[in-house]
């Protein structure tokens, strides 16, 4: 690893801890020419399907996004940032145990539709009611009755 400060290209470890979630492990470095310490961060380098749109476009995945969309469904409800990530991981897991290299947005969706129905039904509503764009009220009705049963 290249020293920040002065570009001496060896460096020593000198700590090294997984963060408390475990996603990452983070090693404090110090320049054996200069003695400044430095911290990295190391993650795993995970490549998720690229997603095909309704028209047909490719594009990458991203993480933001469907949090996004999370975050609009759930506004103002009662569900915790845990709940909601943990949701999110479980959509990942599923989109990296397809193996596949491309993705319909619909699949996407539909993992996120069925997350939500587990952790707030209004929640589930408001993203299908985007999400399928119905062309009438009795389409609606339909998906109201199905969740409150």
């Amino acid at each position: 690893m290249k020293c920040p400060f002065c570009s001496h290209n060896e460096t020593q470890v000198v700590e090294t801890r997984v963060a408390e979630d475990g996603d990452f492990i983070r090693r404090r470095r110090q320049c054996g020419a200069c003695q400044k310490r430095f911290t990295t961060y190391e993650r795993p380098d995970v490549n998720y399907p690229s997603v095909v749109k309704k028209d047909g476009r490719r594009i990458e995945y991203d993480r933001s996004k469907l949090l996004a969309s999370f975050k609009l469904a759930l506004r103002k409800r009662p569900v915790s940032t845990e709940q909601v990530d943990s949701a999110m991981e479980r959509i990942e897991e599923k989109l990296l145990n397809l193996g596949l290299k491309e993705v319909p947005s619909s699949r996407i969706g539909e993992l996120v539709m069925r997350e939500l129905k587990k952790l707030d039904k209004v929640a589930y509503v408001r993203f299908a009611s985007v999400y399928r764009s119905f062309e009438d009220i009795d389409e609606f009705k339909t998906l109201v009755d199905e969740v409150s049963r």
